[in-house]
């Protein structure tokens, strides 16, 4: 697969979600974080910003991977699982969380209860680097390209082809999509990239 990357620097990247998140979805650097929420000892993997991400991104992501009732979607590092919650009542998805810290897995999954979802959307309290998510057939995530570029063996290691990926805001290095669509917020654009698994890497 071609190389995709764009010129953020990572230090600028984490400054501007700092500044712009009050909330957040996803994974934070350190077993300590900015909410006050801990993660296990033995689970250290944390990948990026735990930020939000905005309920027109969450119907937008799953618009472009296009679930079907029965399929398997992962969203690694869901927050208060509001991907699996969307993707279960609104497409009858089987949707999977994968998170670190055990306060969102709490929140997410009394999220889920509330509205009766428990038999298509569940949490697992996990690192997403560890994580079997061979069963996925829709992978979305809102990390860092950074991150990305770090899960990417993960992803390639383990989903099956033709298995989609939807990453907000950030590109997976080395990858080239397959669509992309741009969200505008304050004459910014926010892409959002749809990749596929291919019959193989060894291209």
């Amino acid at each position: 697969m071609t190389m995709v990357r764009t010129a953020r620097s990572g230090l600028a990247v984490m400054i501007g979600l700092l500044a712009l998140a009050p909330v957040g979805h996803a994974q934070w650097f350190s077993r300590k974080r900015t909410d006050n929420t801990t993660v296990s000892p033995n689970l250290k993997n944390s990948l990026a910003p735990y930020v939000t991400t905005p309920p027109d991104v969450v119907d937008r992501m799953l618009e472009l991977a296009k679930p079907k009732a029965g399929e398997t979607l992962y969203d690694l590092g869901c927050g208060d699982g509001r991907i699996l919650i969307t993707a279960a009542q609104k497409y009858g998805a089987k949707a999977v969380g994968i998170e670190l810290s055990e306060k969102l897995v709490k929140q997410a999954r009394q999220n889920i209860s509330g509205l009766h979802l428990e038999a298509l959307a569940s949490v697992q309290h996990g690192d997403i680097m560890q994580t079997d998510i061979s069963g996925a057939d829709i992978v979305t995530l809102y990390l860092t390209t950074t991150a990305n570029e770090t899960l990417r063996p993960v992803l390639e290691r383990s989903l099956k082809p033709n298995t989609r990926v939807v990453s907000y805001d950030y590109p997976i290095p080395g990858w080239k999509a397959i669509d992309e669509i741009q969200r505008r917020v304050n004459n910014q654009s926010h892409p959002i990239y749809l990749y596929q698994i291919p019959a193989s890497f060894k291209q």
